[in-house]
């Protein structure tokens, strides 16, 4: 049996308490949380989990293998350091740090101590977004020429960090993931309306190898409910619908068959053919996620969402944020 702990048990660590106490080859032997409404909701919920208002309990514990970290964002990075330290596996919610300097020592840190080090990138465990990466590597989508996002809504409105650190992570980590490359500039513009200093809407524009582009748009003061990625490719195109109940993936057979030049000018041939909607077998992503740590693990494999993917998130959220302080001016990146 696999002994973990988590550290949080907020409106989604609740969740992650959750699985990891359903799985049939884990124990979850602690919860820290220093909110005594959530610890009376896990001893109700988890009766045999030991509580405290201090990870470095759980840390100190030799018996416990794997943390899994799903505090504010903000101390990611002491409490993963620490318990890498200590030896243990490390889950990180998203994002993994809010520097690349931090990612990169957890990175290195886990290398050290031959760990995992897992990062919660949800949507990469998600049974569509699994189709579409399939789609792309086969070429049915022919070259891929740029994706777009939505992540907006009304609500919820966060104090500790801004939209972009909140929704971005879903989708660039989804967009990296897709294209199997990393962006060689981001430029990002963003407004605080609500409390100063604190973006409730972003834009991200980011460059990659090629001619690729992608653009996000991140909110939480939105009429609308969007969680939408969108694929734009030389053969297909693809529209992924998270808040579609049924019908998440929907493939259009459309696009230019070719431009031919004569004295009247240039001459665009339009493709216009059927829209699919695959079947797909939707599993819950975050049980997925979990028991995906688990086994590398067990197996010693690495996990999809490691550290090195984590970290390359974070570079591209920190050169967005800088991107804003610097009027949408493009900021250069490179992978490490």
């Amino acid at each position: 049996m696999l002994k973990v702990g988590v550290v949080g048990a907020g409106d989604w660590g609740k969740n992650l308490v959750r699985i990891f106490s359903q799985l049939r080859e884990v124990e979850l032997a602690y919860c820290c949380d220093a909110d005594p409404v959530r610890q009376k909701a896990v001893a109700q919920n988890h009766p045999g989990v030991k509580l405290t208002k201090h990870f470095e309990d759980i840390v100190a514990d030799p018996s416990v293998r794997a943390l899994i970290v799903a505090s504010s964002a903000v101390s990611h990075y002491p409490i993963a350091k620490a318990a890498l330290g200590a030896g243990k596996h490390v889950y990180v919610e998203k994002p993994l740090a809010l520097s690349s300097s931090h990612a990169d020592e957890m990175v290195a840190l886990a290398r050290a101590n031959n760990l995992k080090l897992m990062v919660g990138h949800l949507l990469l465990y998600h049974s569509a977004v699994g189709h579409i990466k399939r789609l792309v590597d086969s070429g049915e989508l022919g070259d891929v020429f740029y994706v777009y996002s939505q992540r907006v809504n009304l609500g919820r409105i966060r104090h500790d960090e801004n939209a972009l650190w909140s929704f971005a992570p879903h989708d660039i980590s989804v967009i990296l993931h897709l294209l199997g490359e990393f962006p060689v500039s981001v430029s990002a513009r963003g407004e605080s309306y609500l409390q100063q200093g604190i973006e409730d809407v972003v834009f991200v524009n980011m460059k990659f190898p090629n001619r690729k582009m992608a653009q996000l748009q991140v909110s939480w003061l939105d009429p609308h409910k969007v969680r939408r990625i969108t694929i734009v490719g030389s053969r297909k195109m693809v529209v992924f619908d998270d808040v579609e109940s049924t019908e998440k993936v929907k493939i259009f057979d459309k696009g230019v068959t070719g431009v031919s030049y004569d004295s009247y000018g240039d001459s665009i041939t339009l493709r216009f053919g059927d829209i699919s909607i695959p079947h797909i077998q939707m599993t819950e992503p975050l049980r997925a996620e979990c028991q995906h740590f688990v086994d590398c693990i067990m197996k010693d494999t690495r996990p999809l969402t490691d550290g090195v993917d984590g970290a390359r998130v974070v570079r591209i959220l920190e050169a967005a944020q800088r991107s804003m302080k610097l009027e949408g001016e493009p900021v250069t990146l490179s992978e490490s």
